[in-house]
């Protein structure tokens, strides 16, 4: 069921959807009479692929993701001494963005350019809270080593203890890491790192099961630019991954509705 949904996931995205409707139309025009019909259809196919390689549409859905939760402060005094920001934190939890385990290459290179910058948000607040606990998740999924411990293996190399790392590497996707965590923090009130595209879904999925994390988000795509570039008047493949990840962040949000999940 995993897999098919991973699999069936892909064929929304942008480039499999594009070419699924250009194929379609040009079988039409190849092999029936409806040469109308197959020409309307590779012109919506070409249509939808030139406006998804532009920010207007993207950039619209993916505010609203980022947006809905604010950036995660620390509370800071006058008399500020990094290490005594939010002592009451326990557990500070991060989700893994995806990895690939290949020794060839540094540790840091292993992880996706997503988990990477969760793992970076989930030290900078775990430096600014001692005693506080870094839980790692992401199971193996697609590959031999969890992502989990990859991320403790950066995670050591950047000066966090062992002591201070649980790894969660069982789950396959963000219910079971809901699901996991809630056992091992309990009532415990901790902070969640995800990219914030990825928070509604993740907060939606750990309040159904009666925990109220505190979202730090992170990963920020939309940026306030300063002025306009040449390349803002092109299509770019940057903007077909972009909206890639909001079709991803939506259908995922749409599945967990249908299924109860948030």
């Amino acid at each position: 069921m995993f897999i098919l949904k991973k699999f069936i996931g892909q064929l929304f995205f942008p480039v499999p959807l594009c070419l699924e409707i250009l194929i379609a139309g040009l079988l039409l025009l190849l092999f029936t009479r409806k040469q109308k019909a197959g020409k309307i259809i590779i012109s919506v196919g070409v249509i939808l692929l030139t406006f998804l390689s532009y920010p207007a549409l993207s950039n619209t859905f993916l505010r609203r993701l980022e947006c809905q939760y604010p950036p995660f402060i620390p509370t800071v005094t006058s008399d500020f001494v990094p290490g005594e920001a939010v002592p009451q934190i326990r557990w500070i939890v991060v989700l893994g963005g995806g990895h690939i385990s290949d020794p060839k290459i540094p540790i840091t290179s292993q992880l996706a350019g997503a988990s990477l910058v969760r793992l970076t948000e989930g030290i900078r607040l775990h430096n600014l809270m001692p005693g506080s606990k870094l839980v790692l998740s992401e199971g193996k999924v697609f590959d031999s080593v969890s992502g989990a411990e990859t991320m403790a293996e950066v995670a050591k190399a950047l000066g966090v203890k062992q002591e201070d790392l649980i790894l969660e590497s069982e789950s396959k996707d963000t219910v079971d890491e809901a699901r996991i965590i809630k056992s091992i923090v309990g009532n415990d009130k901790f902070i969640l790192v995800t990219s914030a595209s990825h928070m509604p879904r993740s907060m939606g999925m750990f309040k159904k099961l009666g925990i109220q994390p505190i979202p730090a988000p992170t990963g920020y795509i939309m940026k306030e630019k300063q002025g306009i570039s040449p390349g803002d008047f092109f299509p770019s493949s940057d903007e077909l991954r972009k909206a890639e990840g909001v079709i991803y962040e939506y259908l995922g949000l749409l599945l967990a509705k249908l299924r109860g999940q948030i």
